[in-house]
């Protein structure tokens, strides 16, 4: 066998590892910066007591006085995202193109393969 195949194999296995290894740090990536927003915290923390002490940030004091007035909930609609019929779409569109790629690629490995020999 020809040495300079097992060396294109070894560069081959290389180069996978290397773009397994890089969509893993991309994906550590992702994670790092999205962190932060994950813990983020929007009540206050109990005190040493397990109870809120007033005065604490973000602890209101209560106040004397008359009630305040009820809120009026508003509810929000949610708009924007996708259509399905854009994800149906771009689903079909990958698998087109997913079906031309594979289509080309047997078509170059046919045109490289040595015809067998035929016995008379």
């Amino acid at each position: 066998m020809n040495p300079i195949h097992n060396v294109r194999r070894v560069a081959g296995v290389l180069a996978g590892l290397a773009g397994v290894l890089a969509g893993l740090a991309a994906a550590w990536l992702g994670l790092a910066l999205a962190a932060p927003a994950a813990f983020a915290v929007t009540h206050p923390t109990p005190g040493p007591a397990g109870y809120l002490t007033p005065g604490a940030p973000g602890v209101p004091v209560p106040q004397p006085g008359p009630p305040s007035p009820v809120q009026a909930q508003v509810h929000t609609v949610v708009v924007g995202g996708m259509p399905g019929w854009q994800i149906a779409l771009i689903a079909i569109g990958a698998a087109l193109l997913a079906a031309v790629a594979a289509v080309l690629a047997d078509r170059a490995w046919a045109a490289r393969r040595k015809p067998a020999a035929v016995a008379a």
